[in-house]
């Protein structure tokens, strides 16, 4: 069973855009894009940057410093010359409007509403 935390509030994320936060050691990046909310790992698997400092653009996030795209959903590269998947979280939304609460899953890998 997966145990779920409060990571932040939905208004502290652009839409669409990222948020960095932390789950104890592990950086996430909180992610808002065409009314969906993801939670993908925040470290590029090709540089070891910050991918919550890179464009968001439907269901991807693209790296900043070389342009590697990830797939929110999935965490699967779509671009070169990353190679490698990022981790993605399952994500849920608590209540409505810009105070609703994001919960991310402290277990890696799979995305649900």
């Amino acid at each position: 069973m997966s145990e779920w935390v409060d990571v932040c509030a939905l208004g502290d994320v652009p839409e669409p855009g990222a948020h960095r936060v932390m789950l104890g050691a592990e950086p996430v990046a909180v992610v808002r894009s065409e009314g969906q909310v993801y939670a993908i790992r925040d470290v590029c698997s090709h540089a070891d940057v910050e991918l919550s400092e890179g464009e968001v653009e439907g269901c991807f996030i693209e790296c900043w410093l070389h342009g590697s795209r990830f797939d929110l959903r999935t965490g699967i590269p779509a671009s070169l010359p990353a190679l490698s998947a990022v981790p993605v979280y399952a994500v849920r939304v608590d209540g409505a409007g810009p105070q609703a609460r994001i919960h991310v899953s402290l277990n890696a890998g799979g995305q649900s509403a």
